[in-house]
């Protein structure tokens, strides 16, 4: 029994020392090729083996002839341990390579296409999570280029828009000027309303930078829907009778939401100015409130003869007004692009379809807790 024992300290003193060698050679190659610390691994196995039987041998535990007999074994065993470590160095050092470079290609703009053939269990995971990468890079560009567009038309349209009332308050006030107006107060009653129109236009950008800047002060209330479709529906009535157009609200439940009242007024309201505006005269919008399994729905109908399918997705994407909208009194084409922000300040989704005869625009509120 004490042979054994000292057997066994003689060989993990020899092992340990190689351990502690292997150790530091690996720290000081750290920085190299994953195929030079595989073949340090393999040769600290090999020698702390050998170094352990070395240690025995000066002992006086095993015979010369033992001692031949075990050394030329721990060699032949050392040749093929530092030749399979080579070999599966070069095989890991080939896979990571291959990823590195398909990596770089959607890195640089483009898609990512993991490398064939097999791989390591980690590699193959990692090019999972690139692919998974890649897939969130091309939809955050796809946004940044719908953003970027969106942005130049807003910024086209609403240079547009300026530039008309200003050449016309411009005019109207040389004419005041010059004293050669016919009409003085007609011209003063014009240039307040191109003025009011300016500020609504300022109005409705000051709103939009603050939701896309997630800033929109929101003070929730509970309110009934039948209340603020009815006022909503009050506000749009001498826009509708200017318009020949019916408005028609009989499908209101009186469900209760906890929302902004101001808010979802500016959202009814902007919904109602853009049906009334688009339905032609001896057309009806309807307003309709009720509950459904997803919270609380709100829809505006209009009798516009529907949107292209293709223009669909961009409804509500800043700036844009479609084909029968690019002159005043449009606007900037902002305030559908307002409507869905403030809904989806308030947990809610804003969504259009197409409809037998017009578009149907549908607000999803959460219902008030109870």
């Amino acid at each position: 029994m004490r042979d054994t024992l000292l057997i066994a300290l003689y060989a993990f003193a020899g092992a340990a020392a190689t351990g502690l060698a292997g150790a530091g050679a690996l720290r000081l190659i750290r920085r190299r090729s994953l195929t030079a610390s595989l073949t340090v691994v393999a040769a600290v196995g090999v020698v702390a083996m050998l170094a352990g039987t070395l240690a025995v041998a000066r002992a006086m535990f095993l015979s010369p002839h033992d001692l031949t007999v075990v050394t030329t074994v721990v060699a032949m065993a050392a040749v093929v341990s530092l030749a399979t470590a080579l070999l599966l160095g070069r095989w890991v050092v080939a896979r990571s390579r291959e990823l590195a470079v398909a990596a770089r290609s959607f890195g640089d703009g483009g898609d990512f296409a993991a490398p064939r053939g097999p791989t390591t269990a980690e590699l193959d995971e990692l090019s999972r999570e690139l692919v998974a990468t890649s897939a969130r890079l091309a939809e955050s560009r796809e946004r940044e280029r719908a953003l970027e567009t969106s942005r130049r038309e807003l910024v086209a349209w609403i240079s547009h828009d300026l530039r008309t009332p200003l050449a016309g308050l411009r005019a109207m006030s040389e004419a005041l000027e010059d004293g050669v107006a016919a009409d003085p107060d007609r011209y003063l009653r014009q240039m307040r309303t191109e003025v009011e129109r300016l500020n609504d236009m300022v109005g409705d950008l000051f709103q939009l930078s603050r939701i896309h800047a997630g800033t929109l002060p929101l003070a929730p209330t509970r309110i009934s829907l039948y209340d603020l479709v009815g006022d909503a529906l009050a506000g749009a009535d001498p826009l509708a009778r200017e318009h020949g157009v019916r408005l028609v609200g009989d499908r209101i439940e009186p469900v209760p939401v906890e929302v902004d009242g101001k808010e979802m007024s500016r959202v009814l309201g902007n919904l109602l100015v853009n049906a009334i505006r688009r339905t032609p005269a001896d057309g009806t919008v309807a307003v309709a409130a009720e509950r459904s399994p997803e919270g609380v729905v709100l829809s505006v109908t209009d009798g516009c003869g529907g949107i292209p399918e293709e223009d669909l997705p961009r409804v509500f994407d800043t700036g844009w007004r479609g084909t029968h909208a690019r002159t005043p009194p449009a606007g900037a084409g902002l305030g559908l692009t307002i409507v869905r922000g403030i809904v989806e300040a308030h947990q809610g989704r804003a969504t259009v379809r197409n409809i037998p005869g017009g578009c149907r625009f549908e607000v999803v509120l959460p219902t008030a807790a109870s």
